[in-house]
């Protein structure tokens, strides 16, 4: 009979993504619940090297498949790879990063084991050892809670929405090579190229604090004290898609719906009115600031935190208090 949790680990430039380690803290509460262990599947070359990583964080199970052909995500080997995971690993739950990749693996793994899928999983609590799913939803201004009825369940979960275990690098866990049987022949695809935003710093997704900016910057120098600000709070900076779009800042850098997810302990939302599109991406913050000179704002009424105020006022002013309180 099919229990547990299955981890598809996250591996970007032969590490494992911190993504990965907050499933498998999910999965952990899960089996605590509902019974069974918590799996973990690494995929490409650096697996066997990963594997106490991925067990210093939690997980019970590890298999590898240390192959080459995996180290670069592809629909046609991907799929069958975690199909392979799947039949070996016999889970009840299949957890999946909210990435490019996992929103591609998740619902072609669905479709063809039958699964019910629930994407863009931000939390879940379990009543009589049934898992009910929450997502936000009608771009982040509500949440839905799903309850999956398939005998396997597929999930993705969004980045920062759990906290991961404190790694424990004594911990035991077993680890299983394994092959994928992936039929050269079958894979249609070939990665030619690989184009990489070059960024400086703490990476978007992974700051613990957030400094974003908008359209009501009125250009893209504009974005300088919000540099400054971050740089001072060991922050990153974000742009809103209208920012983007008038080429202010980097597409790389764009937060909200079509753009990054981000969920750190502070953001600083900067001259951005709140479009639900914005929200969508940045929703799941533990404690929201709002610079604007319109009290009015969306931002303004959501957070935490506002400061009513022409941004080029605010700024310098909490620029100097922060740099005061670091010494």
């Amino acid at each position: 009979m099919a229990e547990g949790v299955l981890v598809i680990a996250e591996v970007a430039d032969g590490k494992l993504n911190p993504l990965t380690a907050e499933m498998i803290a999910a999965g952990q509460r899960i089996v605590g619940e509902v019974g069974g262990i918590v799996n973990v599947a690494i995929f490409g070359s650096n697996a066997e090297t990963l594997a106490p990583e991925a067990v210093a964080a939690g997980g019970d199970l590890v298999y590898t498949f240390a192959e080459a052909q995996l180290d670069e995500y592809l629909t046609d080997t991907y799929v069958p790879a975690a199909e392979m995971a799947i039949s070996v690993a016999d889970p009840a739950i299949v957890l999946i990063g909210q990435t490019s990749n996992g929103r591609d693996l998740a619902p072609r793994l669905a479709f063809r084991l039958g699964a019910g899928v629930v994407m863009d999983v931000t939390e879940f609590s379990i009543s009589g050892g049934q898992v009910s799913w929450t997502r936000p939803c009608y771009g982040g201004n509500a949440r839905a809670v799903l309850a999956v009825n398939t005998p396997l369940q597929i999930a993705t979960i969004r980045s920062k929405s759990f906290d991961p275990l404190p790694a424990d690098t004594g911990r035991a866990g077993d680890t299983i090579p394994m092959e994928s049987g992936i039929d050269a022949g079958a894979v249609k695809q070939k990665l030619v190229s690989r184009e990489t935003a070059q960024a400086e710093g703490i990476r978007l997704e992974d700051a613990p604090v957030v400094v974003a900016g908008g359209r009501g910057l009125g250009g893209p120098e504009g974005f300088k004290p919000l540099e400054d600000l971050a740089n001072v709070m060991g922050g990153a900076v974000g742009a809103s898609r209208a920012a983007c779009d008038l080429g202010w800042y980097p597409p790389s850098q764009q937060i909200g719906l079509t753009g990054k997810t981000v969920s750190p302990d502070l953001y600083i939302a900067v001259a951005i009115s709140g479009a639900s599109q914005h929200w969508a991406g940045m929703a799941n913050s533990k404690n929201i600031v709002a610079i604007n000179k319109d009290p009015d704002s969306t931002m303004v009424k959501n957070a935490r935190y506002a400061i009513i105020d022409d941004y080029k006022n605010a700024l310098p002013a909490l620029i100097d208090e922060v740099k005061k309180l670091k010494g």
